[in-house]
Parts: structure tokens; C-alpha cells; sequence
């Protein structure tokens, strides 16, 4: 598409513009409104096609208009005199040729219609003399020998017979006269918006009617809620039987492992220092050996301790008999001077000489000399307290994912799962190091089999119903609820070949509804219909029909639609108990 041009202020020469035979009118509009020239001179091809249409002789004057210019249409088609007559533009045979507004048609009233362009004032007449030839009229603008050439138009005919043929079509004058182009781009947004409307329409009756009317009946009968409580026998094995009497379950152990590691930091000390050494020597003082003359021998590895510090003899040594005088007893005969090592290493165990008391010799007295050489070399080591530590850290570890994994287990398995049965087994423990070594931290991990019973729900079932079968009547009252979802095991003994749990559930008794069967027979029913056919059944006492939206009248022909409540007695013993089950 050819961008528009911007008007500028017209001079006071003339332009001259030749149009391409296949020239649209933008395009023409576009160099008139180019041109730099208050008179503008189009030079029409041989049989025009663009300006045959009066839509584009009127768009092309009301351009020039607007533009405060004089369009001149260089043409001798004779069917183009009557459209250029009819919007007041001028035409002329050739450059050299005055221009004139020919006839316009003769309308069928005989008038002219005078047609205002948006208060713009028509000077189309009033400043151009038709006396003039168009170099003429360009007030000597242009050089005399641009007046003297003259263009051949290879659409002249002869000039008089187009003369004649254009005064004959030719009537009567007219002004302008406006016209509105229609606005295709409006009204095919109009079509779109339209059609989006009409489906958007019919989808939201198609909500409003099929998708979301839904009805929901609730049901009341004379049922009763029975509470038990019977001890069950989890046993394991592939002979194990349902036993009613003894409330025998048959159940499978599902098992899964897991391996956990916990570290800690070790926490103990251990001195890699030199050991402190010294000389000691030893006094008898039992006057038991006076007497008797007896010599005691100490033994090498003896321990000897002095200001809580202990330290060991290097060798045996012989103790003469103790020497007592005035009941005193003296040390004026010493043993021999032996060598003694400090039990454990570090510059403690330096001490000055000391009197030593002799671990198994109450009554041997010893008196060391000072103490050197003890050095400190302080290392961390692992010890048991950190091992057990860690090891309590496993144990204490949530279990909850792993419940969970064997319930899933159980589950898939088509056994209903004893939670309280859950046992973690005893662990396989290994550690990084040992207790004793030398490390910054020590790894504990333990392997541990976890496991859980599980129980076909038939049998419960028919232990459950076996032990209220006393407080029903089993000719008027079905079991509707078991009460399996609500219920409570509490774990009494965990065996190797199973578990013994006490069953706590409410059991509903009352009439037996088919609710399938419900939906099926009120399906596209009114609520009284419907109330009329439920409380035919025995044991239902009332029952209650809710729409919804607010616009429903009957209930829906499809089942999927329709809720069946059957309300559920007060559960006499257990407050949390649900006061309905939806199906």
C-alpha cells in the first residue's frame, strides 16, 4: 500500500504528473498531494480505468480541496467529461489547451444539489479563469519555452468530434457532492464478534443445563449404631484359619528395610604424651612381721599412688620386717630403690617426692623420689558413650514414611493394615571406628527391618458381624457399615508369629438401600415423585431432595449427577463418630 503523503503548501507554478494505466487512485492522490504546485496537471492514459468510477473522481476533488490546489485532467475521453463535470473538475484536451468544467448529467429533477465539504469554500471556480490556458494560468511561473512545448497525448482523438460528444452527454453543473466509503475492517470485526457471541451463547446453555444441574438426596431410616470392641489373634503362617469362635485372624507380615547412618562428634581424650618416671622405695610396718621375722615381697606392676596420681613399680622388690621401737614403727630399714612409671602419660604426673600408699599392701608404706619426664600430646578419640549416642539418634528418627510405605504395601496388596502391628526390628549396627581410636567423629550405621501385619477385610467383617450378632435382629437389620474406617486398633502383645490387637468400631444396622439402584429409579423424577417411590422401602423413615443451581426443577436423567446420602445413626459410645456416609 502506498503511504500517503504529507500536504505542503502549494506555490504558485504548475506540476505536471502522468498517470500509469494501471495506477490506483491512492496512488494518484499521493502525487497530487506531493506536488509542491498550487496547479496540478494529471495526464490520463487511453481509457483510464481508475477515474471511470465517480467514487474516485469525488475522492480525487475533494483532495484537491482539501489541498487548496487546481487539478487539471489532461484527457479527450469523451465518458470521462460527464464525472469530471459532475464533482467540478477541470479538464483540457492538452497542455496548451484552456481547461473547463464540462456539463454535468442532467439529474432527473432537473436540479443542482449543493453538497457543503465540511465548510471548505469552492475557489475551484472562483480563482481559475477558464480564459487561460494552463501555462497561462501559472503566472509566468514557468520559462517561456516550458509554454511553448506541447505535449501529444496518445489518447487525442479528433478534438472536435470529442468537442461535440461532450456538449451533447454534457447537462448542467453540480457541485460536489460527499460521499462515505463503507468500512470493511469494522464490519468483519462485527461478523467475528457476532459469531463468537452466538457459540459463547451456546456453550453457556449447554452448562446451564446439562453440566451443572445435580441433585442430592438425603435418606433417613431406622437403623441403629452398635459399638464392639473384640480382641483379635494376629497370627502369621500358611495354615493359620479365620476362627470366629476365637477370634483367630489369619494375617501376612509385610517387611521393608532400611539402612540409617548417624554421626557424631567424638568426644573423648587421650594423652599420647611421654609417661613421668621416678625411684621409690618401701618400709614394713606390720608388727605381726616383727615378730615373726617375715619379709614381704612387692611385684612388679604394683600400683603406688601419691596425690591421686598412680604409678607402677618397674620391678619386684623385698620388704625386710618391719622394725618397731616404743610401738613405733621405724623406717630405718628400707627396701631397695626400684624404678616406678606413671600409669598414663602427661606433665601431671610430675611431682615432687611423696609418701605413696601400696594397692594390697595396707601395711607396706612408700616413699617415692620426684617425678620427671612426663610430657602432654592431647588427641581426640571415639568412645562407646559417642557410639551409643549416635545409635540412639537412629532410633528416634521419624518413622512416619516408612508406616506409610507398608500401609501403600498393604494396601496394593488387597489387606487392610494394623498400624499398631508396626515393629522395627532389631538393627545391624556398624561403625566407622571403633571406640578407643583416634577420629574426629564416628559413623553409626544400622540396617533395620521394619515391618506390619495385615488382614484380609472379609475377615474382620465376619468377626465383627459375629460379635454383634447378639444385638441385632438379624430378620428386619442388615449390616450397612462395619465401621472399618473409623475404627481402632490398640496393640495389647507383639509375638514373632504375630500380634495381639483389640478392635474398637461402631457398626451400623438398619435397612439394606442399593443406592445405584436409588439413582436409577429417580433419575429425571420431580422430588415428590421421587420421596413417594424411597419411602416405600422399609425402614426408611423420611427422605429430603435438594437442587442445585437455584434454576433446577427436576432431578437430572444422568446417575453421575445425583448424590445418595443414607444418614447414619448417633454412635451411642464414640463422640467422634461421622452422622453420615455419602455414596
Amino acid at each position: 500500500m502506498t503511504q500517503k503523503a504529507k500536504p505542503t503548501k502549494p506555490g504558485n507554478g504548475k506540476d505536471v504528473i502522468y498517470v500509469d494505466a494501471d495506477e490506483e487512485i491512492t496512488g494518484i492522490i499521493d502525487k497530487v498531494q506531493g506536488s509542491n504546485q498550487k496547479i496540478v496537471a494529471l495526464v490520463l492514459p487511453k481509457r483510464a480505468a481508475v477515474l471511470q468510477s465517480i467514487v474516485n473522481m469525488k475522492l480525487l476533488k475533494r483532495t484537491a480541496d482539501s489541498a487548496k490546489k487546481h487539478i487539471v485532467l489532461i484527457t479527450s475521453e469523451a465518458g470521462l467529461l460527464p464525472l469530471a463535470g459532475n464533482v467540478g473538475l477541470h479538464v483540457a484536451h492538452s497542455l496548451q489547451s484552456k481547461p473547463e468544467i464540462p456539463d454535468a448529467p442532467i439529474k432527473a429533477d432537473d436540479k443542482p444539489e449543493a453538497i457543503d465539504e465540511e465548510g471548505e469554500e469552492d475557489t475551484a471556480e472562483e480563482d481559475l479563469d477558464k480564459t487561460k490556458t494552463i501555462g497561462e494560468l501559472a503566472g509566468g511561473a514557468m520559462a517561456a519555452s516550458d509554454l511553448d512545448d506541447t505535449i501529444e497525448l496518445d489518447n487525442d482523438d479528433d478534438p472536435a468530434e470529442d468537442d461535440e460528444t461532450a456538449a451533447a452527454d454534457a447537462p448542467a453543473k453540480a457541485k460536489n457532492k460527499k460521499f462515505k466509503i463503507p468500512n470493511f475492517n469494522k464490519f468483519r470485526m462485527l461478523l467475528v464478534f457476532g459469531a463468537i457471541g452466538i457459540i459463547g451463547l451456546g456453550v453457556l446453555l449447554y452448562v446451564c443445563l446439562a453440566v451443572l444441574p445435580a441433585a442430592s438426596l438425603t435418606i433417613k431410616t431406622d437403623s441403629t449404631a452398635v459399638s464392639t470392641n473384640p480382641a483379635l489373634t494376629l497370627k502369621t503362617g500358611d495354615n493359620v484359619l479365620l476362627d470366629a469362635k476365637t477370634n483367630t485372624v489369619p494375617a501376612q507380615k509385610q517387611e521393608v528395610k532400611k539402612t540409617l547412618s548417624q554421626q557424631v562428634n567424638a568426644s573423648g581424650q587421650q594423652n599420647n604424651g611421654t609417661k613421668a618416671t621416678g625411684t621409690i622405695k618401701f618400709y614394713n610396718c606390720n608388727k605381726d612381721d616383727t615378730l615373726s621375722g617375715t619379709t614381704r615381697t612387692i611385684l612388679a606392676g604394683t600400683g603406688v599412688n601419691a596425690n591421686g596420681l598412680t604409678f607402677v613399680t618397674n620391678e619386684n622388690v623385698v620388704v625386710s620386717p618391719s622394725h618397731f621401737a616404743g610401738g613405733t614403727c621405724k623406717q630405718d630399714v628400707p627396701s631397695a630403690t626400684i624404678g616406678m612409671t606413671s600409669q598414663l602419660a602427661g606433665t601431671r604426673y610430675n611431682q615432687d617426692p611423696a609418701g605413696y600408699v601400696v594397692a594390697g599392701y595396707p601395711t607396706i608404706a612408700g616413699y617415692g623420689s620426684a617425678t620427671t619426664g612426663g610430657t602432654d600430646n592431647i588427641i581426640k578419640i571415639v568412645t562407646q558413650a559417642d557410639i551409643d549416642s549416635a545409635s540412639q539418634k537412629i532410633g528416634a528418627q521419624d518413622t512416619t514414611g516408612v508406616k506409610q510405605e507398608l500401609k501403600t504395601d498393604l494396601t496394593n496388596n488387597k489387606l487392610y493394615p494394623v498400624e499398631p502391628s508396626f515393629n522395627p526390628g532389631a538393627p545391624e549396627t556398624k561403625t566407622s571406628v571403633n571406640a578407643g581410636d583416634t577420629a574426629d567423629n564416628v559413623t553409626v550405621t544400622q540396617t533395620i527391618t521394619y515391618s506390619m501385619l495385615g488382614v484380609k477385610q472379609s475377615d474382620l467383617q465376619k468377626i465383627i458381624a459375629a460379635s454383634v450378632t447378639q444385638k441385632i435382629d438379624p430378620s428386619k437389620q442388615a449390616i450397612l457399615d462395619y465401621g472399618l474406617d473409623t475404627a481402632t486398633f490398640l496393640l495389647q502383645e507383639q509375638k514373632p508369629d504375630g500380634a495381639t490387637v483389640a478392635l474398637q468400631t461402631t457398626v451400623v444396622a438398619g435397612p439394606d438401600l442399593n443406592v445405584d439402584s436409588i439413582k436409577k429409579q429417580v433419575a429425571g423424577k420431580k422430588s415428590g415423585d421421587a420421596q413417594q417411590l424411597i419411602k416405600a422401602f422399609p425402614g426408611v423413615t423420611d427422605v429430603s431432595v435438594h437442587y442445585s443451581p437455584f434454576w433446577v426443577g427436576a432431578i437430572p436423567s444422568k446417575t453421575s449427577k445425583i448424590t445418595v446420602t443414607v444418614e447414619k445413626p448417633q454412635a451411642p459410645v464414640k463422640a467422634n463418630d461421622t452422622d453420615a456416609t455419602s455414596h
